[in-house]
């Protein structure tokens, strides 16, 4: 502002007033704005020197941008004065409106606190209203009221100093620093919510940015994982259903990704292991289960589920990781076969027999009660062969109350033909077996153990129990025999036993014979074994030497 005399102020000077307004309203940035406010107390306003302070998060005072001269602006620019100080300063002086000035011989007081200052040289005042090198003027500047004009906080502080006319502003020029300051104020104030938004807008936008790139990191580790991955729903009339596959589970269960969707894993799942898949769906976690493939076979898979929730909504997807463990699987079953049966015949062994029939022999008193059917528990029929071949059998047991968890093993009474039915125990010894190997080695010898353990298991229903004890021994456990069907399959499968037998390029022939034990609750499987092999070597020494062996 020009330093006409007032009130005759020129127009040139509203008009600068004017664009000096403008230019603080139109900054690109708060850095833009506080330097504008200064420049703008200088070259419109007509000071030589003009500081803005803006009040800090901690409420000091920090010199954010100055104005008017060079080596005062690098001296104190960026310097903080307390709080403490800056009240001091705005409750003492005069007061002109909102302004404050301290005349220089007040001012003295606050020449060595801690708020930054810098003084200019000049002679001493020749007249009243003349500007002292010492004295202070401050605009304090406010966030903008409510409606009515209320002052809201302190923003921070214009300061200025040595009018360009020498002398202390009057009526229009405080009226017009006033002005200033409360545009000025609504100015830094809208700086500040545009550079808010501005880091609010860069923030939002590096988080999506790390959003997609994550979800593209995601959307790759699901599509190409050497694995199955699956995302299902959790929750509403579509829970379980399958939403997405990748292209390592639609090649696993021979599906495409399209028919995928119509399935949930609960369609898909083996029948026998539906209650595993959904203790593991409501749990989370990990479990081991067969998957249908397209052309109706089934594959063995590890699930691992991880339930993905929302913040709001709680659960709302599962996540479900797909392994192939099918050669796992196999191997296991592989090393369990071999574990229970024996390496040459393929056989259960004498740890798998007594483990099938000790799960038969019930020990532990539950409850009295009439026994179960045991044509009804077994499902097969008896055999029928005629009876009337005289073999020596083990006597007939009382029947025991059932047991818990076991079907009543009840064997039938010596002497009695009532129809009981029980759990026949055959001990098979072979007879010449030795003189084979002796004369043609052991080769010839497991040949003739191979054979007869296929003629033996052919010549017994399919959920009997053909066994290798050791050596030429072998045991078969035949449910829901009478005694007389018991004799007629011994009778059988030794007719069977002494046809000749293919070993070694020669035909060779052994003979066979025949124990029979009943199993019944309260005895172990060793006493059972031990009863049928006691009754084998009974029959054994019952025939001539001669009829024990075949030619």
């Amino acid at each position: 502002m020009e330093t006409e005399s007032e009130p005759y102020v020129r127009l040139a000077s509203l008009r600068q007033l004017h664009q000096v307004m403008a230019d603080i309203n139109t900054a690109r940035s708060l850095a833009d704005t506080l330097q504008t406010v200064a420049d703008g107390a200088v070259n419109a306003l007509g000071y030589e020197m003009a500081a803005v302070n803006m009040v800090r998060p901690d409420g000091d005072l920090v010199v954010a941008a100055f104005s008017g001269n060079p080596a005062a602006e690098a001296l104190i620019t960026g310097r903080v004065g307390s709080r403490e100080s800056w009240e001091r300063r705005l409750t003492m002086g005069e007061r002109w409106g909102d302004l404050i000035f301290i005349p220089h011989t007040e001012g003295w007081v606050l020449d060595d606190d801690d708020v930054p200052q810098w003084f200019t040289d000049g002679p001493e005042p020749r007249f009243e209203d003349e500007w002292h090198p010492s004295d202070r003027l401050f605009a304090p500047m406010y966030t903008p009221g409510v409606q009515g004009g209320a002052c809201g906080e302190l923003l921070g502080v214009i300061s200025v100093d040595r009018p360009r006319n020498g002398r202390r502003p009057g009526a229009w020029g405080r009226e017009a620093l006033q002005m200033y300051a409360f545009q000025a104020a609504i100015a830094i104030s809208n700086a500040r919510l545009r550079s808010n938004m501005q880091r609010a807008l860069i923030r939002l936008e590096r988080e999506q940015q790390a959003l997609r790139a994550s979800e593209e990191s995601f959307r790759q580790a699901f599509e190409y994982a050497p694995s199955g991955m699956a995302i299902a729903e959790m929750g509403g009339d579509q829970h379980g259903r399958i939403l997405r596959t990748n292209d390592a589970l639609c090649r696993l269960l021979g599906r495409p990704a399209s028919a995928m969707r119509r399935y949930s894993f609960a369609d898909l799942v083996h029948p026998e292991d539906i209650g595993t898949l959904l203790r593991t769906s409501a749990e989370g976690g990990r479990a081991e289960l067969r998957l249908g493939r397209r052309d109706g076979s089934y594959v063995w898979v590890s699930l691992r589920n991880s339930v993905v929730a929302d913040a709001a909504d709680g659960p709302r997807f599962l996540l479900t990781h797909v392994e192939d463990i099918e050669e796992r699987k196999r191997r296991e079953l592989q090393l369990a076969h071999r574990a229970s049966h024996d390496s040459l015949t393929g056989l259960p062994n004498s740890a798998e027999l007594r483990s099938r029939l000790s799960a038969r022999l019930c020990r532990r008193p539950a409850h009295a009660g009439a026994p179960d059917s045991l044509d009804a528990a077994y499902g097969h029929p008896a055999y029928d062969i005629p009876a009337g071949h005289g073999f020596d059998f083990a006597p007939g047991a009382e029947a025991y109350d059932a047991y818990d968890h076991h079907v009543h093993t009840v064997a039938p009474e010596e002497g009695r033909d009532d129809g009981a039915k029980g759990l026949a125990v055959l001990f098979c010894d072979l007879d010449g077996f030795k003189s084979i190997n002796d004369r043609f080695g052991h080769n010839a010898g497991d040949a003739v153990l191979i054979e007869v353990a296929r003629r033996l298991s052919n010549g017994v229903r399919d959920g009997d129990t053909v066994a290798r004890l050791g050596g030429d021994e072998f045991v078969i456990l035949a449910d829901g025999l009478g005694r007389a069907d018991a004799q007629d399959l011994a009778v059988r499968l030794r007719n069977e036993i002494i046809q000749p037998i293919r070993a070694e390029g020669r035909s060779v022939r052994v003979g066979a014979s025949f124990g029979i034990g009943w199993a019944h609750c309260g005895m172990t499987a060793d006493e059972v074994l031990k009863s049928a092999d006691e009754r084998m070597y009974v029959e054994k020494r019952s025939r001539p030497k001669q009829h024990r062996r075949a030619g």
